[in-house]
């Protein structure tokens, strides 16, 4: 049975590293709360999650530091997968 690679130490190496620089969310610019840790910051929408600039959907690596973003919980669910721009939040759907 194959393991889970962000169970890891070199994950958790590379989430601690990008968590200790303490950067605001690359994708909305606001402030990460990073004082939400432990069960309920796999909840907490404003807490810190590792983003890949290329998800690794597409491609990228896991463990590559040049391809990891701190970024909210909330930022990087609604990012999904897309590699492009920013959406317009005013922007009207396609229907």
């Amino acid at each position: 049975m194959a393991r889970n690679p962000r169970n890891g130490r070199p994950y958790r190496q590379l989430c601690a590293a990008q968590r200790a620089l303490g950067l605001p969310c690359w994708w909305c610019g606001e402030d990460i709360r990073y004082d939400i840790t432990g069960p309920l910051a796999g909840r907490h929408r404003d807490a810190f999650t590792l983003d890949h600039v290329l998800p690794l959907s597409k491609g990228g690596d896991l463990l590559d530091p040049a391809n990891a973003r701190s970024a909210h919980r909330r930022c990087n669910s609604a990012r999904g997968n897309r590699t492009g721009p920013k959406p317009n939040p005013w922007a009207s759907r396609r229907w």
